[in-house]
């Protein structure tokens, strides 16, 4: 359990709202490449060998780092900046949605960034299509392995036997508590169980919080469902990407529990996207699931809450999580001294990711968690979670499938408008035939 009320970052983030669409909902508007996309065929100009010694240049660089983690990233450019002599950074910052929207048409049409951050769910995707290129010099070079890394992460890097992204970090959902509103309740441990939950939410009520736990029809609803889904045995796709699975009975119970939250007058019938957050955060609800990227945020409004992992209300633990990965584009790769700059730029990140920590994110390098920057964080609470850690695939097109099934799938059972069974099974059928054409653009 963690406490945190201090507020020790530069400046408040803002909800995670556009990191809805990382996660999927962003409409891509080219569609370049198909078949086996770079598949190994595209090489990067020249060869990294750790430094850079040659003429100034300046490296465009895009993330979606607008929340509480903007700061810390901003912080490390500047370190970045201040220790090179021919290589200067210029950082673009945008609402994820307007990444992923943007980048595919802005690097083909050499308008792009030469480096940048993406989730792990989004690098296959790029690949296939040409946006981003192979970097296993720059891992070489730095001799990076799996075993340097939680193992969940390292692997989905890899796309047609080449690796497109060096991981930065890993962010799961946790359970945020008020720890005012339990003491006044008598509770004082959080909950970890289904039972424990609904224990703490009656004492909750009964101490006079009428709706103590939101339940969201939107963001973050569905990667409340992938936890669940998971807790419960089940499994949203088939291995090869193929074929959507998140109908089963494992994905029946899991819908059934979270409407049940409605039901049972635990939440409020129609919370919008975010407003759950936003109601914890103003006192308004005790418990709230969320991402760790709200740390910051909560720290810096002075708010005294408790962080721990998401209670396993199915038969095992497990919990969402995602990735940014770091990566370089096609943009960068045919020019030698902008290619070998920016694989210097990615080696000095990649090797600083402890620093990392400060935007409330657990940093994927093994030797990093040991940094004091994570030890002493609030994030630090889930490290013995990590093995338990569920990533979603990574392939090509599958973010898009989620946006356009999956979270319409959530919403319609949340609201109440279908049951689990109706609203599962046709968005899993739909997922399913996006899945094929999918295999069919990219290549399967």
């Amino acid at each position: 359990m963690a406490r945190t009320t201090s507020s020790r970052f530069l400046t408040p983030g803002l909800s995670r709202r556009g990191f809805l669409l990382a996660g999927g909902s962003a409409a891509f508007l080219t569609a370049c490449g198909g078949g086996e996309g770079v598949g190994g065929n595209r090489e990067t100009a020249g060869n990294f060998t750790g430094e850079y010694e040659g003429p100034a240049v300046t490296l465009d660089y895009w993330n979606g780092f607008t929340g509480g983690d903007g700061p810390t990233m901003q912080a490390m450019l500047k370190a970045f900046n201040d220790s090179q002599e021919n290589i200067t950074v210029k950082n673009n910052t945008m609402e994820w949605a307007d990444f992923y929207q943007r980048l595919p048409a802005a690097a083909n049409a050499g308008r792009g960034p030469h480096v940048g951050v993406m989730h792990l769910d989004q690098l296959a995707t790029n690949a296939a299509r040409q946006v981003i290129v192979p970097l296993d010099d720059v891992a070489d070079e730095i001799g990076l392995e799996e075993s340097d890394f939680i193992s969940a992460v390292w692997g989905p890097g890899i796309y047609n036997d080449q690796r497109y992204g060096i991981p930065l970090d890993v962010h799961s959902l946790a359970m945020y508590y008020n720890e005012e509103h339990f003491e006044k309740a008598g509770i004082t441990e959080p909950p970890t169980d289904a039972a424990s939950l609904e224990d703490a939410i009656k004492a909750l009520q009964e101490a006079g919080y009428k709706t103590p736990f939101w339940m969201p029809g939107q963001w973050p609803a569905h990667l409340m469902f992938f936890s669940l889904l998971w807790q419960n045995g089940g499994e949203p796709y088939n291995e090869d990407g193929s074929e959507a699975l998140f109908g089963s009975e494992e994905g029946i119970a899991a819908m059934t529990w979270m409407r049940e939250q409605v039901d049972k007058g635990y939440s409020p019938p129609n919370v919008d996207r975010d407003a759950q957050y936003l109601a914890f955060k103003n006192g308004q609800n005790s418990i709230t699931w969320d991402g760790i990227w709200q740390i910051n945020d909560l720290n810096a409004a002075g708010m005294a809450y408790g962080i721990a992992p998401i209670p396993t209300i199915g038969d095992q633990e497990a919990v969402w999580a995602n990735s940014h990965h770091l990566f370089m584009t096609s943009q960068a790769a045919d020019d030698e001294d902008l290619s070998n700059a920016s694989k210097m730029f990615i080696s000095e990140i990649s090797q600083q990711s402890g620093e990392w920590a400060k935007a409330a994110m657990i940093p994927a390098r093994n030797s990093a968690r040991e940094d004091a920057s994570f030890t002493d964080s609030p994030q630090a609470a889930l490290v013995d979670q990590l093995e338990l850690f569920h990533f979603l695939p990574s392939i090509p097109g599958v973010a898009d499938t989620i946006a356009q099934t999956v979270e319409v799938a959530v919403n319609e059972i949340v609201l109440g408008k279908a049951t689990p069974e109706e609203a599962l099974t046709q968005q899993q059928s739909n997922a399913t035939e996006l899945l094929k054409q999918n295999q069919e653009k990219y290549g399967g």
